[in-house]
């Protein structure tokens, strides 16, 4: 099997950065280096309208409008912005809170901040597949409430919410809906409008584009949509985000964007096949071995599996040509189990055995051959030694 290694199949961690996007940001790493806040002459200029023509990009993969969007340095950031500037803002209508317990950990603790300062956070309980349904939103409902928040797709498990349904809901109950869709965009797509999304995250380095730059959509009209500012300085983004823009940090975001809605549909088209054929040639081969997440809705990227009898840090050490987690990227220094994966009600020892697969624009079908025969090739290893596993299999 000729392959190069490592192979890396963690891009919901991060993904590299695409050459036409670094190729998009020199001009302005370099001699275009203008603030674009300065307004006074032509570096400031030709800053302000790189930046535009990127935020026009941002927000054409979401279809909504370049005013539209609210550029921060990253998901965290935009989850922060929106939930705590809606609870700051919209404090006098009330003080409820509507979100999953399987949401990302910076959607999670500004919820969790909020409940230690007044607030009410209902953490609603997934299905085994990870779907938090409308119904369940609805049932969850008080005169109170003013933000829902539900991500668009889970970052563990890849499980796809039923965001039209909460977003129409949320429309009729006149409450704000915000989606952290930090994994879902350039990879599904999506419609803010259509939607009835009023508030959505996002990150460039998550379509290959670069760290440190993200975005908040936040709905101008029908309705409008205020929120508290978080980070007080200069007023810049509409008075809700102050500082200087990384320039060359948004043309790349842009330039990502631009790509990714060009080539979303034959990517994952292609990537979902080799994410199956992954699929199917470990589970066809290996026995104790279960899907975490929903079987077909679900990012055509990722692939989450338990191995039973087997430790998941342990089955990567045997592995260490080949990137994948153990779960998300940002609390992989943990040692709990993932709290998504006990929040669809797997149960420790299964979690501590699970391992996420993500592929990418660049994986390859002998890539998937090879990660195959060395997932197969360690847990039979590790098997060999497990005394649990011999009793299972005992006849």
């Amino acid at each position: 099997m000729d392959v190069k290694t490592p192979i890396y199949m963690d891009h919901n961690a991060t993904t590299p950065l695409d050459s036409r996007v670094l190729d998009a940001m020199m001009p302005y790493l370099t001699e275009a280096f203008g603030n674009a806040a300065s307004h006074s002459h032509s570096f400031g200029w030709k800053a302000e309208a790189a930046v535009e023509t990127a935020r026009e990009q941002i927000g054409k993969i979401i279809a909504a409008e370049a005013k539209d969007m609210v550029i921060t340095s990253g998901a965290t950031e935009a989850n922060n912005l929106a939930i705590k500037g809606v609870a700051e803002m919209y404090a006098e209508k009330g003080r409820h809170i509507i979100t999953s317990a399987i949401e990302h950990h910076a959607v999670l603790d500004p919820c969790k901040y909020l409940a230690q300062h007044g607030y009410t956070i209902t953490f609603l309980k997934p299905d085994k597949f990870g779907v938090v349904s409308a119904e369940q939103v609805a049932a969850a409902l008080t005169d109170g409430t003013i933000l829902i928040s539900i991500m668009a797709a889970n970052n563990e498990i890849g499980t796809l919410a039923p965001v039209a349904q909460i977003g129409a809901l949320a429309k009729s109950k006149g409450v704000l809906f915000h989606s952290d869709a930090t994994q879902a965009v350039g990879k599904v797509h999506l419609d803010v409008e259509a939607m009835g999304i009023d508030l959505l995250s996002m990150s460039a380095h998550k379509l290959y584009g670069p760290k440190g730059v993200g975005a908040l959509y936040v709905r101008r009209r029908n309705p409008r949509v205020k929120l508290a500012c978080q980070m007080h300085g200069g007023g810049h983004e509409r008075g809700m985000r102050s500082g200087t823009l990384n320039v060359p940090g948004i043309v790349g975001f842009g330039k990502a964007c631009q790509i990714a809605a060009e080539e979303m549909t034959a990517d994952a088209a292609r990537i979902a096949a080799l994410r199956d054929r992954l699929e199917k040639g470990i589970m066809s081969a290996v026995d104790f071995v279960t899907l975490n997440g929903h079987p077909t809705q679900r990012l055509p990227n990722t692939l989450n599996l338990s191995f039973a009898y087997v430790e998941g840090e342990a089955l990567m050490l045997k592995m260490r040509d080949v990137a994948v987690s153990t779960g998300s990227a940002c609390t992989s220094a943990s040692l709990e189990p993932s709290h998504v994966l006990a929040g669809i009600g797997v149960g420790d020892d299964l979690a501590h055995s699970s391992l996420r697969f993500s592929l990418g624009k660049s994986t390859t079908e002998g890539e998937v051959d090879y990660v195959i025969a060395k997932v197969v090739t360690a847990v039979q290893q590790l098997r060999e030694m497990s005394p649990l596993y011999e009793i299972a299999t005992k006849k």
